[in-house]
Parts: C-alpha cells; sequence; structure tokens
C-alpha cells in the first residue's frame, strides 16, 4: 500500500476501529504506525479511526449497567477520540515513556484477553468438536417433507405468519413499566398471557393453518436472545443510526456464548395450550444475531457464529421434545453479511450457511424447520440457498410480483416456499383478487405443492385493523385457490 502512495502524498491510517465499541490494542497499533513513519516520515501521517464514528455509540462512561470488566474493554466514539491521542503522544515518545502511557491500556488488553468469559473452556471444547456431519439432518429433504405432511396433516397452500403481530402502545407501556418497577414480574406474566390469548383467537377466528404465539414479550428479535445468553451485553445510551432516521441500540458480544437455560419453551407451550392447531416456535438464526451485535474482534466471526449456532441448537432441541412440530429460525442478515470483496464471499456463505444447520441438525425428520429471509435478492447464491436445507424457506416477493421467484424455475429446488404475498412496510391492504394473481403467478414457478402462504414479514410494525383485514384476504385468496385446483374444502 505504501509502495502505491503518490510522492508527497499524505496518509491518512485508519488504525482505530470506528465500526466496532473494542479498546483499540495499542502496540499493534504502533506497530502499524511506526512501520509507516520508517518509510514516510511523521510528517506524513494522520492517525485516523479507520471510518466515520457515525457507527459507534457516544460514551462508554454512562454506561454504568455494563460490568465493569466489559466496560473496560470498550472504546466509544468519546473513548475512540482519547485513543487517536494516546497514539499522537506514544508515537513521539521514547521506549520508557512509550511503557508509561500505555500501561492501562495495555492492562485492559490483557484483561480481555485472559478473562474466563473469553475464554469459557466447555463452549470452546464443544465447538471445537463439531465435524461436517454435525451440520446434517437426520433424514434428506424428501422423507422429511413425507414425514411433516403425515404429521401436520395441512392443505393445499397452507396459510400462516412470520412471526410477531402489531406491537401496540399497551405493550409497550406495560414493558416500560415493567423495567421501571412499576409492576411485578407476576402481573407483567400475566399481562403477556392474555395478549397470546387474544391472538391466538385472532389466527383461529381468521382461520389460519399453522399459528404464531405473536411474540409480545420479545423486545427485538436480537436483543430478546442476547439478554437470555451468556456473552451479551447491553448499553443503555448505545443508539446508532441503521437507516435514514431509524436508530438501534446493537447487543454487545464480548464472549464466549452459551445458552443458561431454555429461552423460548414455556412461552411456546402457553401458546400450544390454547389452540389445537399447530404452534410455530420462534427462534432467531446464529448469523442474524452475530450481524445485528456489535461482535467481539479477538477471534474469526465463524467461531462465535458457531458458539451461536451451539445455543440455539440446544433450544431446538428443547422445544421439539417439548412437541413443537414447527420451528422457525430466522436468517434475515444471511445477505446482509456478504462480504463486498467477491474473493470472499464464497467462504463467508459456507461458513454463515454451516452454522445455520448446525441450529437444526438434530431435529426429527418429522419436525419441520422454516427459516426467513428479509433480503431476497439471492439469485447468485441460489445454490447456497437450498443448502440451508431448511424444509420451508419465506421470502420477500409480493413487491417483485413474484418475479423474484423466476430464479427458481431454472433450478431443482428441493423444499417448500412461502413467497410473501403483501408487503408489510406499507399500511395498504391488499386484495382478495390480488393475492389470488399473485399465488397463480409463484405458479409460474413452483408447484403447488411447494407453496405456502405468508405475508412477507413480521407484523410487528403494522395496526390490528390493517393487519386483521390484510389477513382475513388472505386466508380467502388461498381458499379460492385450492377449490380452483380441485382440493376439497371443509365445510
Amino acid at each position: 500500500m505504501l509502495d502505491a502512495l503518490p510522492a508527497g502524498a499524505r496518509l491518512s491510517a485508519g488504525v482505530v476501529d470506528g465500526r466496532n465499541v473494542w479498546a483499540t490494542d495499542p502496540d499493534r497499533a504502533l506497530d502499524q504506525l511506526d512501520r509507516i513513519v520508517d518509510r514516510l516520515g511523521a510528517g506524513r501521517l494522520t492517525i485516523a479511526p479507520s471510518c466515520s464514528l457515525l457507527h459507534a455509540p457516544y460514551r462508554v462512561s454512562r454506561e454504568t449497567g455494563i460490568d465493569e470488566e466489559v466496560r473496560s474493554w470498550l472504546a466509544f466514539g468519546e473513548e475512540k477520540l482519547d485513543e487517536l491521542a494516546l497514539l499522537h503522544r506514544a508515537l513521539q515518545a521514547d521506549a520508557a515513556g512509550r511503557d508509561q502511557l500505555l500501561q492501562e491500556s495495555r492492562a485492559r488488553i490483557a484483561s480481555r484477553r485472559s478473562s474466563p468469559r473469553t475464554n469459557d473452556h466447555a463452549v470452546r471444547s464443544r465447538a471445537a468438536a463439531v465435524t461436517q456431519a454435525d451440520h446434517d439432518r437426520p433424514a434428506p429433504i424428501a422423507d422429511r417433507l413425507a414425514a411433516q405432511r403425515r404429521r401436520l396433516g395441512l392443505p393445499l397452500l397452507p396459510t400462516t405468519t412470520i412471526g410477531s403481530y402489531p406491537q401496540t402502545t399497551k405493550i409497550r407501556n406495560m414493558r416500560r413499566r415493567r423495567r421501571a418497577g412499576d409492576i411485578d414480574a407476576a402481573t407483567y406474566e400475566d399481562f403477556l398471557k392474555s395478549e397470546i390469548d387474544d391472538v391466538v383467537r385472532i389466527q383461529e377466528e381468521l382461520d389460519l393453518d399453522v399459528l404464531v404465539h405473536g411474540e409480545p414479550e420479545r423486545n427485538d428479535m436480537v436483543e430478546y436472545f442476547g439478554e437470555q445468553l451468556e456473552g451479551f451485553a447491553f448499553s443503555a445510551y448505545g443508539w446508532v443510526q441503521s437507516y435514514g432516521s431509524r436508530c438501534v441500540k446493537p447487543p454487545i458480544l464480548f464472549g464466549d456464548v452459551s445458552r443458561p437455560e431454555p429461552m423460548t419453551v414455556s412461552w411456546w407451550e402457553y401458546a400450544q395450550s390454547r389452540t389445537s392447531r399447530p404452534m410455530k416456535g420462534m427462534l432467531t438464526g446464529p448469523v442474524t444475531i452475530l450481524q445485528w451485535s456489535f461482535v467481539r474482534d479477538d477471534q474469526p466471526r465463524q467461531e462465535t457464529c458457531r458458539q451461536i449456532g451451539l445455543a440455539i441448537q440446544d433450544e431446538v432441541v428443547d422445544l421439539e421434545a417439548a412437541g413443537c412440530a414447527v420451528i422457525q429460525v430466522d436468517e434475515a442478515a444471511l445477505r446482509e453479511g456478504l462480504p463486498l470483496r467477491g474473493e470472499d464471499q464464497d467462504d463467508y456463505v459456507r461458513w454463515a450457511v454451516d452454522c445455520f444447520r448446525l441450529t437444526s441438525a438434530p431435529a426429527r425428520p418429522d419436525t419441520q424447520i422454516h427459516t426467513h429471509m428479509c433480503y431476497s435478492e439471492f439469485n447468485e447464491m441460489i445454490e447456497h440457498i437450498a443448502r440451508l436445507d431448511a424444509d420451508v424457506l419465506s421470502i420477500e416477493a409480493s413487491r417483485s410480483g413474484m418475479e423474484l421467484l423466476e430464479v427458481f424455475s431454472g433450478f431443482d429446488y428441493p423444499g417448500e416456499i412461502g413467497p410473501g404475498v403483501y408487503d408489510i412496510h406499507a399500511p395498504r391492504v391488499p386484495s382478495v383478487e390480488e393475492i389470488e394473481q399473485l399465488l397463480r403467478d409463484a405458479q409460474r414457478y413452483l408447484t403447488v405443492e411447494q407453496l405456502w402462504v405468508n405475508p412477507d414479514c413480521g407484523l410487528k410494525t403494522r395496526g390490528w385493523e390493517e393487519t386483521r383485514a390484510a389477513l382475513r384476504n388472505l386466508v380467502e385468496a388461498a381458499r379460492r385457490r385450492r377449490v380452483e385446483i380441485g382440493q376439497p374444502v371443509p365445510a
């Protein structure tokens, strides 16, 4: 890189990571800076972050709710500026002066490297013991789908939703009151159960085939799980821009990941007890948890992702043991993690798909594994999508008029697919006729036996009035299509 620098040009060396939250290793940074000074001289060097600090939270010192040890490993925007100043001073100092300046920073880095929280022997041994065979389901997909059809007894074009139902003002207020200590745990649990009761009743009235519990207990699809997994911390003020005016507060994935106890089983059991229809278990996949967190930078991302995959696997096993026949493992961010450099993409997709497969590998053949992907422009990676080996894949397709499914017409996709038949990102309610036509369009690319009928994403941000109306039309469109293709419809 230095050889390519034009004569007399100044180099801005981004040695402080602007996209993550970890304290900079000063010796590693100074090793780079020393080599640059040797080649260019100090006069042609600017010490800088790797990018704008837009992606970093503001100040670590405000985060008194984060464990003191973990907090010492962090550097948010303000601390990164302090690091730049420290590196500048250290670069100008002699060896003794440098040692004195870096004493505190070195102690933080050493603490992080040696902590049992970043070196959990049980977690590391389990992850290291994973073999390629541990990513495989116990039967090929054709046999699994046959077993699932026998167990579930669903009609052609089965109807379902992606997971969440409207997060109303009432739900958000009750969550806020619980966090503030205004209501006790029992009161909050009773409230959540009443919300689940309502969601189950509404879905039965709409005559959906596979139900969900609506996720009233979940603040966020990643944060909810991170709060129950070892290896995560959460800031109170660590908001960063996601897109436009939307901000998010990513979990801080600082250590080795494990699942101390079941995270969703009791909620699934309660919801299933309220209906005789299949109730999905709803989980977030390892790649999405990885992508939507501030991830530790002291080991390869795929190692961290494998640990998360094993933790989610434990939840799949426990849901199945409780009787759950349909389990959805969402990988909304699978494609989002695709590296920009083409030469790095195959390796990423390989380990990302392996981590997803790891979550569901122990599931019995008659347990149906669903996954959902928000970013569905995957023409160039269709073989990798098939290698996920999910029984049912739900995707966003309504806005393309089902043309996105064209990739499946030239590819013998073995699983079933739920192409979203309406866009949940707008309040518009699609007509029955519109959904019928989309289902006909989908059959240009997929067989009717492969098709599920569902919205294109969760309904968390929508209101109940439009949700009911849209789902009522969705169910009626599926019913009409069944009649049209000759499947008997129960009276």
